[in-house]
Protein backbone atom coordinates (compact mmCIF):
# COMPACT_ATOMS: atom_id res chain seq x y z
CA UNK A 1 0.00 0.00 0.00
CA UNK A 2 1.14 3.42 -0.89
CA UNK A 3 0.75 6.63 1.51
CA UNK A 4 0.44 9.89 -0.42
CA UNK A 5 -0.40 13.72 0.99
CA UNK A 6 -1.60 15.67 -1.91
CA UNK A 7 -3.68 19.29 -1.94
CA UNK A 8 -6.44 18.06 -3.68
CA UNK A 9 -8.16 14.88 -4.38
CA UNK A 10 -10.61 14.33 -7.08
CA UNK A 11 -12.59 11.31 -6.82
CA UNK A 12 -14.31 10.40 -10.67
CA UNK A 13 -12.41 11.81 -14.17
CA UNK A 14 -15.09 12.67 -16.00
CA UNK A 15 -15.98 16.28 -17.37
CA UNK A 16 -16.44 18.01 -14.29
CA UNK A 17 -13.99 16.44 -12.92
CA UNK A 18 -11.23 16.84 -15.65
CA UNK A 19 -11.57 20.57 -15.32
CA UNK A 20 -11.42 20.51 -11.70
CA UNK A 21 -8.28 18.66 -11.55
CA UNK A 22 -6.37 20.90 -14.76
CA UNK A 23 -7.37 24.28 -12.94
CA UNK A 24 -6.16 23.20 -9.61
CA UNK A 25 -2.81 21.78 -10.86
CA UNK A 26 -2.84 25.23 -13.16
CA UNK A 27 -2.60 26.62 -9.76
CA UNK A 28 0.13 25.02 -8.39
CA UNK A 29 -1.47 22.04 -6.09
CA UNK A 30 -0.44 18.87 -6.51
CA UNK A 31 -3.58 17.05 -7.36
CA UNK A 32 -4.56 13.29 -7.85
CA UNK A 33 -7.70 11.50 -9.52
CA UNK A 34 -8.82 8.73 -8.74
CA UNK A 35 -10.73 6.55 -11.48
CA UNK A 36 -12.81 3.09 -10.75
CA UNK A 37 -13.25 1.81 -14.69
CA UNK A 38 -9.42 2.34 -15.50
CA UNK A 39 -9.02 5.02 -18.01
CA UNK A 40 -9.56 8.69 -17.70
CA UNK A 41 -12.92 10.43 -19.11
CA UNK A 42 -16.09 8.56 -17.04
CA UNK A 43 -18.69 7.75 -18.51
CA UNK A 44 -19.18 10.63 -20.70
CA UNK A 45 -16.71 9.37 -22.82
CA UNK A 46 -17.23 5.71 -22.58
CA UNK A 47 -21.13 5.76 -22.41
CA UNK A 48 -23.04 8.76 -22.11
CA UNK A 49 -22.43 12.47 -24.39
CA UNK A 50 -19.55 11.61 -26.59
CA UNK A 51 -20.66 7.69 -27.60
CA UNK A 52 -23.94 9.12 -28.20
CA UNK A 53 -23.19 12.02 -29.97
CA UNK A 54 -20.77 10.60 -32.26
CA UNK A 55 -23.33 7.56 -32.77
CA UNK A 56 -25.70 10.15 -34.21
CA UNK A 57 -22.73 11.91 -36.30
CA UNK A 58 -21.86 8.76 -37.84
CA UNK A 59 -25.89 7.41 -38.33
CA UNK A 60 -26.98 10.82 -40.08
CA UNK A 61 -23.54 10.50 -42.35
CA UNK A 62 -23.86 7.46 -43.39
CA UNK A 63 -26.77 6.72 -43.86
CA UNK A 64 -27.29 9.89 -46.13
CA UNK A 65 -30.18 11.32 -44.63
CA UNK A 66 -30.22 14.60 -45.16
CA UNK A 67 -30.13 13.93 -48.81
CA UNK A 68 -33.43 12.31 -48.33
CA UNK A 69 -34.38 15.95 -48.56
CA UNK A 70 -33.29 17.40 -51.54
CA UNK A 71 -33.88 14.18 -53.17
CA UNK A 72 -37.81 13.38 -51.65
CA UNK A 73 -38.62 10.55 -49.61
CA UNK A 74 -38.46 7.84 -51.96
CA UNK A 75 -34.16 8.19 -52.21
CA UNK A 76 -32.69 5.23 -50.65
CA UNK A 77 -30.87 5.13 -47.64
CA UNK A 78 -27.24 3.88 -47.09
CA UNK A 79 -27.60 0.27 -45.19
CA UNK A 80 -25.38 0.79 -42.37
CA UNK A 81 -23.94 -2.07 -39.60
CA UNK A 82 -23.22 -2.14 -35.97
CA UNK A 83 -19.66 -2.37 -37.45
CA UNK A 84 -19.53 0.89 -39.27
CA UNK A 85 -21.05 2.35 -36.12
CA UNK A 86 -18.61 1.02 -34.00
CA UNK A 87 -15.50 1.93 -35.77
CA UNK A 88 -16.19 5.90 -35.74
CA UNK A 89 -17.59 5.37 -32.17
CA UNK A 90 -14.36 3.62 -31.03
CA UNK A 91 -12.13 5.85 -33.08
CA UNK A 92 -13.31 9.18 -31.14
CA UNK A 93 -13.72 7.33 -27.83
CA UNK A 94 -10.27 6.10 -28.37
CA UNK A 95 -8.51 9.86 -29.51
CA UNK A 96 -10.97 11.72 -27.15
CA UNK A 97 -9.28 9.21 -24.26
CA UNK A 98 -5.91 10.18 -25.51
CA UNK A 99 -6.34 13.61 -25.21
CA UNK A 100 -7.25 13.59 -21.63
CA UNK A 101 -4.31 11.20 -20.49
CA UNK A 102 -2.15 13.86 -22.16
CA UNK A 103 -3.80 16.90 -20.82
CA UNK A 104 -3.02 14.87 -17.17
CA UNK A 105 0.43 13.90 -17.86
CA UNK A 106 1.01 17.76 -19.23
CA UNK A 107 -0.05 19.25 -15.88
CA UNK A 108 1.78 16.44 -14.19
CA UNK A 109 -1.49 15.21 -12.20
CA UNK A 110 -1.07 11.91 -10.95
CA UNK A 111 -3.70 9.76 -12.18
CA UNK A 112 -4.97 6.69 -9.99
CA UNK A 113 -7.23 3.56 -11.15
CA UNK A 114 -8.99 2.14 -8.52
CA UNK A 115 -12.38 2.42 -5.94
CA UNK A 116 -12.17 5.55 -3.62
CA UNK A 117 -13.79 5.92 -0.43
CA UNK A 118 -13.72 7.79 2.79
CA UNK A 119 -12.51 6.56 5.75
CA UNK A 120 -12.92 10.03 7.24
CA UNK A 121 -13.56 13.42 6.15
CA UNK A 122 -9.70 14.26 5.52
CA UNK A 123 -8.30 10.90 4.27
CA UNK A 124 -9.62 8.10 1.61
CA UNK A 125 -8.28 4.99 0.92
CA UNK A 126 -8.48 3.34 -2.77
CA UNK A 127 -8.71 -0.61 -3.42
CA UNK A 128 -7.92 -2.22 -6.90
CA UNK A 129 -10.44 -4.59 -8.54
CA UNK A 130 -9.52 -7.47 -6.10
CA UNK A 131 -10.70 -5.58 -3.23
CA UNK A 132 -7.04 -5.16 -1.95
CA UNK A 133 -5.75 -1.80 -0.67
CA UNK A 134 -3.73 -0.11 -2.84
CA UNK A 135 -3.71 3.81 -1.26
CA UNK A 136 -4.15 5.77 1.42
CA UNK A 137 -4.21 9.26 0.34
CA UNK A 138 -4.66 12.28 2.79
CA UNK A 139 -5.39 15.88 1.20
CA UNK A 140 -6.60 19.50 2.62
CA UNK A 141 -9.72 19.33 -0.20
CA UNK A 142 -11.77 16.61 -1.98
CA UNK A 143 -13.80 17.23 -4.88
CA UNK A 144 -16.16 14.13 -5.63
CA UNK A 145 -17.20 13.71 -9.62
CA UNK A 146 -18.39 10.43 -9.34
CA UNK A 147 -20.90 10.94 -12.38
CA UNK A 148 -24.35 9.39 -12.38
CA UNK A 149 -25.63 6.33 -14.00
CA UNK A 150 -28.59 4.48 -15.77
CA UNK A 151 -31.46 3.92 -13.15
CA UNK A 152 -32.33 -0.16 -13.26
CA UNK A 153 -34.87 -0.64 -11.33
CA UNK A 154 -34.01 -3.94 -9.12
CA UNK A 155 -37.14 -5.91 -10.72
CA UNK A 156 -36.31 -5.51 -14.10
CA UNK A 157 -33.81 -8.03 -15.33
CA UNK A 158 -31.52 -6.23 -18.20
CA UNK A 159 -29.72 -8.11 -20.40
CA UNK A 160 -27.22 -6.58 -23.07
CA UNK A 161 -29.60 -7.89 -26.50
CA UNK A 162 -33.64 -7.17 -25.50
CA UNK A 163 -34.18 -4.79 -22.22
CA UNK A 164 -30.96 -2.34 -22.29
CA UNK A 165 -30.41 0.86 -20.71
CA UNK A 166 -28.38 3.23 -22.34
CA UNK A 167 -24.90 1.58 -21.34
CA UNK A 168 -25.94 -1.71 -22.59
CA UNK A 169 -27.27 -0.18 -26.07
CA UNK A 170 -23.90 0.68 -27.22
CA UNK A 171 -23.12 -2.83 -26.90
CA UNK A 172 -25.78 -4.57 -29.24
CA UNK A 173 -24.60 -6.50 -32.32
CA UNK A 174 -27.12 -5.56 -34.92
CA UNK A 175 -29.56 -2.91 -35.52
CA UNK A 176 -33.28 -3.75 -34.56
CA UNK A 177 -36.13 -3.86 -36.82
CA UNK A 178 -38.05 -2.51 -33.77
CA UNK A 179 -37.21 -0.44 -30.71
CA UNK A 180 -39.72 1.05 -27.32
CA UNK A 181 -38.17 3.66 -25.55
CA UNK A 182 -39.90 3.97 -22.35
CA UNK A 183 -39.19 7.66 -20.92
CA UNK A 184 -39.53 10.91 -23.47
CA UNK A 185 -36.72 13.07 -22.24
CA UNK A 186 -33.47 14.14 -22.91
CA UNK A 187 -31.69 10.30 -23.00
CA UNK A 188 -34.77 8.64 -25.02
CA UNK A 189 -35.55 11.21 -27.31
CA UNK A 190 -32.10 10.98 -28.83
CA UNK A 191 -31.81 7.59 -28.91
CA UNK A 192 -34.88 7.08 -30.89
CA UNK A 193 -34.02 9.56 -33.00
CA UNK A 194 -31.02 7.81 -34.01
CA UNK A 195 -32.83 4.40 -34.55
CA UNK A 196 -35.50 6.19 -36.34
CA UNK A 197 -32.83 7.56 -38.63
CA UNK A 198 -31.68 3.84 -39.08
CA UNK A 199 -35.13 2.87 -40.35
CA UNK A 200 -36.12 1.01 -36.88
CA UNK A 201 -39.27 1.16 -36.09
CA UNK A 202 -39.61 3.13 -32.89
CA UNK A 203 -42.18 3.99 -30.25
CA UNK A 204 -41.67 6.03 -27.30
CA UNK A 205 -43.69 5.56 -24.61
CA UNK A 206 -43.99 8.57 -21.30
CA UNK A 207 -46.21 9.08 -18.82
CA UNK A 208 -46.30 12.72 -19.70
CA UNK A 209 -48.51 13.81 -23.13
CA UNK A 210 -45.59 14.89 -25.21
CA UNK A 211 -41.82 14.34 -25.69
CA UNK A 212 -39.48 16.65 -23.79
CA UNK A 213 -41.86 18.61 -21.72
CA UNK A 214 -38.67 20.72 -20.69
CA UNK A 215 -38.34 22.59 -23.57
CA UNK A 216 -40.52 25.59 -24.47
CA UNK A 217 -43.52 23.80 -25.90
CA UNK A 218 -43.72 24.89 -29.45
CA UNK A 219 -40.25 23.41 -30.11
CA UNK A 220 -41.39 20.42 -28.44
CA UNK A 221 -44.58 20.44 -30.61
CA UNK A 222 -41.94 20.78 -33.56
CA UNK A 223 -39.49 18.26 -32.59
CA UNK A 224 -42.60 16.07 -32.05
CA UNK A 225 -43.62 16.86 -35.67
CA UNK A 226 -40.19 15.99 -37.25
CA UNK A 227 -39.70 12.40 -35.41
CA UNK A 228 -43.26 11.65 -36.58
CA UNK A 229 -42.13 12.33 -40.29
CA UNK A 230 -39.05 10.71 -39.84
CA UNK A 231 -41.76 7.55 -38.85
CA UNK A 232 -41.32 7.54 -35.19
CA UNK A 233 -44.37 6.92 -32.85
CA UNK A 234 -45.24 8.69 -29.53
CA UNK A 235 -47.95 7.16 -26.86
CA UNK A 236 -48.21 9.57 -24.03
CA UNK A 237 -49.61 9.55 -20.84
CA UNK A 238 -48.62 5.75 -19.96
CA UNK A 239 -47.26 4.00 -17.37
CA UNK A 240 -46.15 0.41 -17.66
CA UNK A 241 -46.88 -2.51 -15.17
CA UNK A 242 -44.99 -4.99 -16.57
CA UNK A 243 -41.88 -5.18 -18.49
CA UNK A 244 -40.87 -9.00 -18.89
CA UNK A 245 -38.53 -10.46 -22.13
CA UNK A 246 -40.23 -12.69 -23.78
CA UNK A 247 -38.94 -15.57 -26.26
CA UNK A 248 -36.35 -12.59 -27.74
CA UNK A 249 -38.54 -9.81 -27.51
CA UNK A 250 -39.72 -6.92 -25.29
CA UNK A 251 -42.83 -7.00 -23.70
CA UNK A 252 -44.49 -3.91 -21.78
CA UNK A 253 -47.91 -4.01 -19.86
CA UNK A 254 -49.18 -0.81 -19.24
CA UNK A 255 -51.80 0.50 -16.44
CA UNK A 256 -54.55 1.13 -18.76
CA UNK A 257 -54.64 -2.24 -19.79
CA UNK A 258 -52.92 -1.93 -23.18
CA UNK A 259 -49.25 -3.59 -23.90
CA UNK A 260 -46.69 -3.29 -26.59
CA UNK A 261 -43.67 -5.38 -27.69
CA UNK A 262 -40.37 -5.26 -30.01
CA UNK A 263 -37.43 -6.92 -30.30
CA UNK A 264 -35.50 -4.36 -27.98
CA UNK A 265 -36.33 -2.07 -25.14
CA UNK A 266 -34.55 0.99 -23.95
CA UNK A 267 -35.40 2.14 -20.07
CA UNK A 268 -34.51 5.31 -20.11
CA UNK A 269 -36.57 6.51 -16.91
CA UNK A 270 -33.86 8.43 -15.01
CA UNK A 271 -30.63 8.26 -13.95
CA UNK A 272 -28.67 7.91 -10.24
CA UNK A 273 -25.88 9.46 -8.77
CA UNK A 274 -22.46 7.18 -8.56
CA UNK A 275 -22.47 7.39 -5.13
CA UNK A 276 -22.78 4.15 -3.28
CA UNK A 277 -19.62 3.04 -2.88
CA UNK A 278 -18.17 6.32 -1.82
CA UNK A 279 -18.71 5.77 1.80
CA UNK A 280 -19.59 9.57 2.56
CA UNK A 281 -21.48 8.78 5.56
CA UNK A 282 -17.31 8.30 7.14
CA UNK A 283 -17.15 12.45 5.81
CA UNK A 284 -20.33 13.64 7.83
CA UNK A 285 -21.79 13.49 4.47
CA UNK A 286 -25.89 12.07 3.79
CA UNK A 287 -27.22 12.47 0.53
CA UNK A 288 -30.55 14.33 -0.03
CA UNK A 289 -33.90 12.19 -0.43
CA UNK A 290 -33.73 13.00 -3.88
CA UNK A 291 -29.98 10.88 -4.19
CA UNK A 292 -27.62 13.65 -4.27
CA UNK A 293 -25.13 15.26 -2.38
CA UNK A 294 -26.11 18.35 -1.19
CA UNK A 295 -23.88 21.65 -2.07
CA UNK A 296 -24.33 25.25 -1.45
CA UNK A 297 -23.73 27.94 -4.42
CA UNK A 298 -19.45 27.16 -4.21
CA UNK A 299 -19.78 23.55 -4.84
CA UNK A 300 -18.86 22.98 -1.17
CA UNK A 301 -20.95 20.15 0.85
CA UNK A 302 -21.12 20.71 4.53
CA UNK A 303 -18.10 19.45 5.26
CA UNK A 304 -16.13 22.73 4.11
CA UNK A 305 -13.37 20.86 2.27
CA UNK A 306 -15.33 18.69 0.49
CA UNK A 307 -16.90 19.39 -2.61
CA UNK A 308 -19.29 17.76 -5.25
CA UNK A 309 -20.03 18.61 -9.07
CA UNK A 310 -21.57 17.22 -11.86
CA UNK A 311 -23.98 14.82 -11.74
CA UNK A 312 -23.91 13.64 -7.67
CA UNK A 313 -25.46 17.21 -6.68
CA UNK A 314 -28.43 16.57 -9.59
CA UNK A 315 -29.36 18.63 -12.41
CA UNK A 316 -28.63 19.91 -15.11
CA UNK A 317 -26.74 16.86 -15.47
CA UNK A 318 -24.38 18.32 -18.68
CA UNK A 319 -21.31 17.84 -19.55
CA UNK A 320 -20.96 21.33 -20.28
CA UNK A 321 -22.19 22.70 -17.06
CA UNK A 322 -20.11 20.06 -15.05
CA UNK A 323 -17.16 20.89 -16.69
CA UNK A 324 -17.79 24.35 -14.86
CA UNK A 325 -18.94 23.65 -11.89
CA UNK A 326 -15.51 21.39 -11.64
CA UNK A 327 -13.83 24.20 -12.51
CA UNK A 328 -14.98 27.16 -10.25
CA UNK A 329 -15.34 24.13 -7.52
CA UNK A 330 -11.74 23.76 -7.57
CA UNK A 331 -11.13 27.77 -7.73
CA UNK A 332 -12.69 28.24 -4.50
CA UNK A 333 -11.05 25.24 -2.99
CA UNK A 334 -7.79 26.16 -3.80
CA UNK A 335 -8.37 30.06 -2.48
CA UNK A 336 -9.16 32.16 -5.44
CA UNK A 337 -11.55 34.29 -6.46
CA UNK A 338 -14.41 32.50 -8.15
CA UNK A 339 -17.87 33.47 -9.48
CA UNK A 340 -21.66 31.95 -8.77
CA UNK A 341 -22.59 29.45 -11.86
CA UNK A 342 -24.37 31.52 -14.30
CA UNK A 343 -27.45 31.68 -14.09
CA UNK A 344 -28.58 30.98 -17.90
CA UNK A 345 -26.62 28.80 -19.97
CA UNK A 346 -27.34 26.69 -23.52
CA UNK A 347 -28.88 23.28 -23.12
CA UNK A 348 -27.99 21.28 -26.07
CA UNK A 349 -30.39 18.19 -27.07
CA UNK A 350 -28.82 15.73 -30.28
CA UNK A 351 -31.91 14.62 -31.34
CA UNK A 352 -32.47 14.68 -35.24
CA UNK A 353 -32.85 17.65 -35.48
CA UNK A 354 -30.55 19.16 -32.88
CA UNK A 355 -32.17 21.93 -29.96
CA UNK A 356 -30.75 24.25 -28.31
CA UNK A 357 -32.07 26.78 -25.67
CA UNK A 358 -30.69 29.10 -23.12
CA UNK A 359 -33.13 31.49 -21.17
CA UNK A 360 -36.70 31.75 -19.85
CA UNK A 361 -39.57 29.64 -22.15
CA UNK A 362 -42.52 31.58 -23.13
CA UNK A 363 -44.62 29.25 -20.18
CA UNK A 364 -42.13 30.65 -17.77
CA UNK A 365 -42.66 34.46 -18.92
CA UNK A 366 -46.36 33.50 -19.04
CA UNK A 367 -46.02 32.04 -15.17
CA UNK A 368 -43.78 35.41 -13.99
CA UNK A 369 -46.09 37.69 -15.91
CA UNK A 370 -44.20 39.22 -18.40
CA UNK A 371 -44.89 41.85 -21.36
CA UNK A 372 -43.30 39.60 -23.98
CA UNK A 373 -42.89 39.45 -27.72
CA UNK A 374 -41.91 36.08 -29.85
CA UNK A 375 -39.93 36.86 -33.22
CA UNK A 376 -39.79 33.45 -35.60
CA UNK A 377 -37.45 32.41 -38.30
CA UNK A 378 -38.13 29.11 -40.14
CA UNK A 379 -35.69 26.87 -41.33
CA UNK A 380 -37.44 27.14 -44.80
CA UNK A 381 -36.96 30.81 -44.74
CA UNK A 382 -32.54 30.50 -44.75
CA UNK A 383 -31.17 29.52 -47.98
CA UNK A 384 -28.45 27.98 -46.22
CA UNK A 385 -31.18 25.19 -45.00
CA UNK A 386 -31.91 24.23 -48.61
CA UNK A 387 -28.29 24.07 -49.66
CA UNK A 388 -28.00 21.41 -46.73
CA UNK A 389 -30.87 19.84 -47.75
CA UNK A 390 -32.23 20.38 -43.47
CA UNK A 391 -34.72 22.82 -43.91
CA UNK A 392 -37.01 21.66 -41.17
CA UNK A 393 -36.48 23.96 -37.97
CA UNK A 394 -36.88 27.43 -36.45
CA UNK A 395 -35.37 30.07 -34.41
CA UNK A 396 -37.61 31.31 -31.66
CA UNK A 397 -36.76 34.79 -29.91
CA UNK A 398 -38.51 35.47 -26.44
CA UNK A 399 -38.07 39.73 -26.03
CA UNK A 400 -39.95 42.27 -23.50
CA UNK A 401 -42.10 44.31 -25.71
CA UNK A 402 -41.21 47.30 -24.32
CA UNK A 403 -37.45 47.02 -23.34
CA UNK A 404 -36.92 44.53 -26.00
CA UNK A 405 -34.30 42.89 -23.74
CA UNK A 406 -33.24 39.46 -25.11
CA UNK A 407 -35.07 37.27 -22.44
CA UNK A 408 -34.88 33.51 -24.21
CA UNK A 409 -33.34 32.32 -27.57
CA UNK A 410 -34.87 29.02 -28.64
CA UNK A 411 -33.41 27.16 -31.89
CA UNK A 412 -34.72 23.19 -33.28
CA UNK A 413 -32.94 22.26 -36.66
CA UNK A 414 -29.17 21.20 -38.21
CA UNK A 415 -26.52 23.61 -36.58
CA UNK A 416 -28.78 24.18 -33.60
CA UNK A 417 -25.91 23.49 -30.66
CA UNK A 418 -23.93 25.96 -32.80
CA UNK A 419 -25.48 28.63 -33.41
CA UNK A 420 -26.85 28.62 -29.76
CA UNK A 421 -23.95 30.19 -28.72
CA UNK A 422 -24.50 34.16 -30.53
CA UNK A 423 -27.81 34.20 -28.41
CA UNK A 424 -26.22 33.40 -25.23
CA UNK A 425 -23.46 35.65 -25.90
CA UNK A 426 -25.97 38.54 -26.64
CA UNK A 427 -27.87 38.00 -23.46
CA UNK A 428 -25.05 37.86 -21.43
CA UNK A 429 -24.53 41.80 -22.89
CA UNK A 430 -28.26 42.73 -21.94
CA UNK A 431 -28.52 43.02 -25.50
CA UNK A 432 -32.01 44.11 -27.27
CA UNK A 433 -33.78 42.36 -29.80
CA UNK A 434 -33.19 45.01 -32.53
CA UNK A 435 -29.17 44.25 -31.94
CA UNK A 436 -29.83 41.38 -34.19
CA UNK A 437 -31.52 43.67 -37.40
CA UNK A 438 -28.16 46.30 -36.65
CA UNK A 439 -25.49 43.70 -37.57
CA UNK A 440 -24.58 41.59 -41.14
CA UNK A 441 -24.24 38.37 -41.26
CA UNK A 442 -22.72 35.74 -42.72
CA UNK A 443 -24.85 34.94 -46.39
CA UNK A 444 -25.87 32.20 -46.65
CA UNK A 445 -25.88 30.76 -43.11
CA UNK A 446 -28.18 29.22 -40.43
CA UNK A 447 -27.05 32.07 -38.00
CA UNK A 448 -29.51 34.88 -40.41
CA UNK A 449 -32.20 33.12 -38.32
CA UNK A 450 -31.15 35.66 -35.95
CA UNK A 451 -32.31 38.74 -37.82
CA UNK A 452 -35.12 37.17 -39.72
CA UNK A 453 -36.57 36.36 -36.34
CA UNK A 454 -35.85 39.62 -34.88
CA UNK A 455 -37.65 41.41 -37.87
CA UNK A 456 -40.11 39.13 -37.44
CA UNK A 457 -40.61 40.08 -33.91
CA UNK A 458 -40.42 43.67 -34.40
CA UNK A 459 -42.60 44.40 -36.79
CA UNK A 460 -45.24 42.94 -34.45
CA UNK A 461 -44.67 45.41 -32.00
CA UNK A 462 -44.53 48.18 -34.80
CA UNK A 463 -47.62 47.28 -36.37
CA UNK A 464 -49.52 47.67 -32.18
CA UNK A 465 -48.11 50.93 -32.50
Amino acid sequence: MEELQVDVVIIGSGPAGQKAAIQAAKLGKKVVVVEKDGKPGGACLYSGTIPSKTLREAIVDLTGFHQRVIYGKDFPMKEVTINDLNFRLNSVIEEQGKIITRQFRKNDIRFIIGSARFENKNMVIVTGEDGRLCYQIYADKFIIATGSKPRNPPDLEFDDHVILDSTRLLSIDKVPQSMLVLGGGIIGSEYASFFSALGTEVTVIDKKDHMLPLLDHEIGIHLQTALTNLGLRFKGKKIPAEIKRVNDRAHVRFEDGTSLEADTLLFALGRLANIENLSIENAGLAISPRGYIPVNALFQTKVSHIYAVGDVVGGPCLASTSMEQGRLAARHACGIETHHFPTFYPVGIYTIPTISCCGYTEQDLIDMGFHYEVGRAYYYEIARSHIAGSNVGMFKILFHSETLELLGVHVIGRGATEVIHIGQLAMGFKAHVDYFIDQVFNYPTYAEGYRIAALNGINKIKRRR
